[in-house]
């Protein structure tokens, strides 16, 4: 018998490269009126039609008049429609798209929020911090829009900023995805995941997290507790929720000033109150939206938590999946999503139980969609 001596690191190399066939979904070579297009959000209506959606940024910055584009599969994300824009403001930026497919009807709810023309959340080079208050023309807003058709139409935006701001935040907002509660006495409530932006003078800011519920699909808001950062260092940002089994909501949020890791924090009253955050750090990974979906088994008994971020310290790159069998105390790395350079990313839990992630690659050039493996 003849040995072959294996280098290890090749080996090493080979495992770390194979991931799942990906489709493109979004890229700024196909549509001459984005410089870039950026943060997806996904979901699949109740006919099995994936719906997709980011912002098409005409100069490319967070503050880049900015609409909120989407395009539509009904094969299961093998091919997908032309983009449509759903919702625009002129030279104002529309940002941080949130999807949510109603369990019980065929409706799509889209939650996103707009910045006025030369403000933002932040002070840059282009943007003032936009101001505290609501109605004037320096503040933000936060609008709701739905669709009855599977994407293929939506409806006129309504303004529900008095109902998802607090007057001592100047923006709110997280990217992806919010969720419908199945389980318990707050079956029915939409969750939706927020990240406030408070200004502490002179152009700093900080940031609280917390959600805002509807027991009403969606008409009218409540806003939950803020979460306690009494464990952890730094604050927090884009953030999603997820329920479990047992009906305990798991909020994953952005890190920044911290650890390189998540954070994670439960609440057991459908997001009225919240434990005080603690690093997950076994979810390695640079400041970074990333998404958090939960996968129920037929029994409604266990559930597993799924989890997407770019599992490295400093680089957004070497996507991975992670799994939880034990409520998000601790989190195993399960599949290799794209081994390249990956930002932000939406899951979504596929009618055939398997999971689609659609995700931002190779410095933010393509949004592209992948099949993964479920429970």
């Amino acid at each position: 018998m003849v040995l072959l001596a294996v280098c290890p690191l090749a080996v090493m190399a080979a495992a770390e490269e194979a991931h799942p066939e990906a489709v493109t979904v979004f890229t700024r070579e196909a549509d001459d009126a984005y410089e870039a297009i950026r943060i997806p959000a996904i979901v699949q209506s109740q006919s099995g039609t994936l719906v997709a959606v980011a912002e098409g940024r005409p100069v490319d910055h967070d503050h880049g008049k900015n609409d909120i584009i989407l395009r539509r599969s009904t094969d299961g994300g093998k091919t997908w429609g032309g983009v449509q824009v759903i919702a625009e403001s002129g030279d104002d930026s529309l940002n941080d798209p949130c999807l949510l497919a109603l369990s019980e009807s065929h409706r799509i709810l889209a939650v996103y929020q707009r910045f006025p023309q030369g403000y933002h959340g932040r002070e840059s080079g282009h943007t003032k911090l936009a101001d505290l208050g609501f109605g004037g023309t320096t503040n933000t807003q936060s609008f709701i829009i739905h669709s009855d058709d599977d994407g293929k139409t939506w409806s006129a935006p309504r303004d529900v900023t008095k109902m998802l701001r607090r007057p001592d935040a100047v923006a709110v907002g997280s990217p992806g995805n919010f969720i419908q509660l199945q389980q318990g006495t707050h079956a029915g409530r939409l969750v939706l995941p927020l990240y406030e932006n408070i200004p502490l003078g002179g152009g700093d800011r900080m940031h609280e997290i917390a959600v805002a519920y509807s027991d009403d699909l969606g008409e009218t808001w409540q806003l939950g507790q803020r979460v306690s950062y009494e464990k952890i260092t730094g604050w927090c940002t884009e953030a999603q929720v997820a329920e479990r089994a047992d009906g305990v909501l798991v909020l994953s949020a952005r890190n920044q000033d911290g650890k390189k890791a998540r954070v994670l924090t439960t609440s057991a009253d459908g997001g009225a109150t919240w434990t005080p955050a603690r690093y997950a750090e076994d979810l390695l990974t640079p400041p970074c939206m990333g998404s958090l979906v939960s996968q129920v088994d037929p029994s409604g008994e266990k559930s597993v938590l799924w989890h997407t971020v770019p599992n490295t310290e400093t680089k957004r790159e070497n996507g991975q999946l992670f799994r939880s069998d034990d409520g998000g105390a601790n989190w195993t790395r399960n599949q290799t999503v794209y081994p390249g350079g990956f930002a932000y990313s939406a899951l979504v839990v596929l009618q055939d139980g398997r999971l689609g992630c659609l995700y931002e690659r190779d410095s933010y050039k393509t949004i592209s969609y992948a099949v993964l493996d479920g429970m």
